[in-house]
């Protein structure tokens, strides 16, 4: 029960832990936001010479590194008896029906067929997705919309 698979395939060794994956910016969604943060320090770099011709590299860059690694911070977990998505808590006892959702059908899942009272975890660069109906009556939340790299082994153990 203490080890599984992270999302790297290597195994994670936390006491309670069932599932874990962090919903990280795969490499290729790195390139176009570090340069458009390179081509608008040149913009500011034209303008003044000295001091201030390299301060927009160093202000501009490192922020959208932090940017992109921020973006990567949502962790999907199952662990002590919750379902984890973020900060966002749910007792095992609550989880209903699990469906998977496939890429194909993600934008429908996520345009005509959401429920606006749905809470979503949804990372766009991450392909298939989860949905977890709630069974507690006193959640106003139908169910939770999850992005998750390996959506049938969680869902293989939500529904256990």
């Amino acid at each position: 029960m203490g080890e599984s698979a992270s999302a790297a395939g290597t195994p994670v060794s936390r006491a309670g832990t069932q599932h874990s994956e962090r919903l990280y910016v795969p490499w290729w969604g790195w390139p176009l936001p570090l340069l458009a943060a390179v081509l608008l320090a040149a913009e500011i770099h034209m303008g003044y010479p000295g001091v201030r011709a390299w301060l927009p590299y160093l202000i501009l860059v490192p922020l959208m590194v932090a940017f992109l690694i921020s973006l990567g911070w949502t962790r999907i977990a199952v662990a002590d008896g919750e379902l984890r998505a973020g900060k966002a808590r749910l007792p095992l006892e609550y989880v209903g029906e699990v469906e998977v959702i496939a890429q194909d059908r993600k934008r429908k899942a996520l345009g005509p067929e959401l429920d606006p009272a749905a809470f979503v975890a949804h990372r766009g660069w991450v392909g298939p997705l989860l949905r977890v109906h709630l069974t507690d009556p006193r959640d106003p939340t139908p169910y939770w919309v999850l992005s998750s790299r390996r959506p049938e082994a969680l869902a293989e153990l939500l529904r256990q």
